[in-house]
């Protein structure tokens, strides 16, 4: 399998990494299973980098043995802020 990518999205405060519903069902993580200081736009997530972010990625590399290619998309103001929380 080729190595996935996910978007890192920054602000000057805090990171959120992006990912689908159906990727985190598929490293064995239900929604139930994210923190409240993540957000949510339908079926996307916004993983908080201090826990939810880390948990994605820990399941991730234990089902692909390795982890997934990040990129960064820095914003001043990111929208991410304003998304609902899960």
């Amino acid at each position: 399998m080729d190595t996935q990518s996910f978007t890192f999205h920054t602000d000057p405060g805090h990171g959120w990494l992006e990912v689908s519903k159906s990727q985190l069902e598929t490293v064995g993580l239900g929604v139930d299973q994210i923190s409240g200081y993540s957000y949510r736009n339908g079926d996307t997530l916004y993983l908080e980098e201090d826990c939810d972010a880390g948990l994605f990625l820990a399941r991730y590399k234990v089902k692909y043995g390795k982890l997934p290619e990040c990129l960064d998309r820095y914003a001043e103001d990111s929208f991410v802020r304003n998304l609902p929380h899960v």
